[in-house]
């Protein structure tokens, strides 16, 4: 059993690996520009406040590595998109496998599309929220690290909640998940929307309203999708409780 796992951690390992390096690069480039991305981290808070509340806070190493990190990752996403289809290609009929363009390019513009939208729309609003109800910001965010954490957080959690019509997608293409399938889970994805919601941002009910909201709509869309890719069929249902009425007859 553990030889027929070996070459798939090892090309796991690999695909990893490559990311990895990727990232790291143009994480050592975007460090040349570390104080630039700070202040275009800042730029939604400082408009909030109508200040800077981190004065004297941008040459700080860690805070400009881990930003830099997250910038780096930002520029390879492209890399890393085709480095997790190189992993499952193997398993692909021929004809799928020519969706490789298509997954890593829509797939880089919906995380680069959530991240936009975080920076744009969610964070500004969350802190306004949070600034009109405290008074003082620097009551939430003691550091200009603590910031660039959540800042990070929220970004990479609207990437990835932008990726979901993409999966849902090609997991419908692949023929895993229909229309029904979807619209039966509609409840339990309400619930996992705002248990997401409520991990990634801060303490305040719109910032959890700005993520859970695009989320279920982006849910909604996805049954859309998945409808047009791989819709429901009665006779395929008709059909699976046919097989499991034969199966007794067979054993005998």
């Amino acid at each position: 059993m553990f030889q027929d796992i070996k070459p798939h951690l090892v090309e796991l390992r690999k695909r990893l690996a490559i990311s990895f390096a990727t990232v790291i690069v143009f994480a050592f480039i975007a460090f040349g520009f570390n104080q630039q991305i700070i202040e275009f981290t800042k730029a939604p808070l400082v408009k909030v406040v109508h200040g800077d509340p981190f004065i004297g806070g941008i040459g700080i190493f860690f805070t400009a590595l881990k930003i830099s990190v997250f910038t780096g990752f930002l520029f390879a996403l492209p890399v890393v998109f085709y480095q997790i289809w190189a992993f499952i290609s193997p398993g692909l009929y021929e004809h799928e496998k020519k969706y490789v363009i298509p997954f890593v390019s829509i797939s880089t513009f919906m995380f680069l599309l959530g991240s936009a939208f975080a920076y744009w729309v969610v964070i500004p609003f969350g802190f306004q929220f949070l600034w009109m109800f405290a008074g003082n910001i620097v009551n939430f965010l003691q550091t200009l690290d603590e910031y660039i954490g959540i800042f990070t957080k929220i970004l990479f959690g609207f990437g990835v909640a932008f990726e979901l019509p993409v999966i849902l997608f090609f997991l419908g293409m692949l023929g895993l998940v229909h229309d029904k399938n979807l619209r039966d889970f509609f409840g339990y994805a309400v619930l996992i929307s705002f248990i997401f919601a409520a991990i990634l941002t801060p303490p305040d009910v719109i910032t959890q309203l700005l993520m859970a909201g695009p989320l279920i709509i982006l849910y909604v869309i996805s049954i859309i999708i998945v409808k047009m890719v791989n819709p429901y069929k009665e006779d395929d249902e008709e059909e699976e409780e046919e097989d499991i009425k034969d199966k007794p007859k067979q054993l005998k």
